[in-house]
């Protein structure tokens, strides 16, 4: 099993060169993650945030506070069990606010974090793109791929 440890380097923040682990850190804001490390926490937090539920769900709460129920039926196709999962990992991430009232029956409000909020705003530029670019993005999809293309000078023969 890989070891959370790093060593001391040149740059280490460690004056006593003894091992730290990598959320001591990363706390301290002295190492950004890697994403192409395949052991870096930032690949679990970006699946958390551009799953097609995340991505929706975030653009959803910059509307501002929801229940449950709102958020469910503002998000066509969303599953109860993928709401509450999805809920729950950006709730842990640290993006979203959840407020229970001890009332009966129980209610629920779902709202966004300042970090949150900011993530949101991120997603919410990247789902615009994407809505903008859909001609393009369609057109691309009907042309024939590059590799189904045959080379210039190239002589292809079709077998029979």
């Amino acid at each position: 099993m890989p070891s959370n440890k790093v060593a001391k380097t040149e740059k280490s923040p460690d004056p006593d060169m003894t091992a730290v682990t990598l959320t001591e850190l990363l706390s301290r804001g002295n190492l950004r993650g890697n994403l192409f490390a395949e052991a870096c926490p930032s690949r679990e937090i970006l699946k958390h945030v551009t799953s097609r539920w995340g991505v929706l769900l975030l653009v959803a709460l910059l509307g501002g506070t929801h229940r449950f129920s709102d958020l469910r039926r503002k998000i066509g196709g969303v599953s109860e069990k993928m709401l509450a999962q999805t809920l729950q990992w950006l709730e842990a991430d640290g993006f979203v606010l959840r407020v229970s009232y001890p009332v009966v029956p129980p209610h629920v409000e779902y709202s966004l974090t300042p970090l949150g909020n900011e993530v949101a705003l991120r997603v919410r530029d990247l789902a615009d793109w994407v809505e903008v670019k859909m001609p393009e993005i369609l057109q691309a999809r009907t042309e024939p791929k590059a590799s189904a293309r045959p080379n210039e000078g190239v002589t292809t023969h079709r077998l029979r």
